[in-house]
């Protein structure tokens, strides 16, 4: 079975260049996990949640808040992306995909066309519900 069958097309991108204040605000506009980086639509790199938790100082938008605190808000998609981004493309296997997740201490794997355009994103969580349905089929 193909990893195009499990997969969501619901991918969110950003430009190498966006402030991780925007980032901060896709986040919680959309409530997913993982951004995508790309660059005249090519996938550059891929951005988790826990990224950007890292990246930004503990302190904003709290009574300790300084200014360089705020600052951390201004650094750029492209200074915490990770560069080196594991992807499949739609006729790759959920094998494959299970096989990538298990090998490497990664959540997502981005789903790209030949062009290496994102065109879907899997996570591990998709995976396992495709496990359970296939579980739950043959009860």
């Amino acid at each position: 079975m193909s990893i195009s069958q499990i997969m969501s097309t619901r991918v969110v991108s950003v430009h190498m260049d966006d402030s991780l204040q925007s980032l901060r605000e896709l986040f919680a506009a959309t409530g997913f996990h993982h951004l995508v980086v790309v660059n005249d639509n090519i996938l550059k790199g891929i951005i988790s949640d826990r990224d950007l938790m890292k990246a930004v100082s503990p302190f904003v938008d709290t009574i300790s808040e300084r200014m360089l605190d705020r600052a951390t808000l201004d650094k750029k998609a492209h200074q915490i992306m990770t560069r080196e981004v594991i992807t499949l493309t739609s006729n790759d296997s959920i094998y494959t995909a299970i096989t990538l997740f298990n090998q490497n201490k990664i959540s997502c794997i981005p789903i790209i066309n030949e062009k290496k355009h994102p065109v879907g994103i899997v996570s591990w969580r998709d995976v396992m519900k495709y496990m359970q349905s296939r579980i739950e089929a043959k009860r």
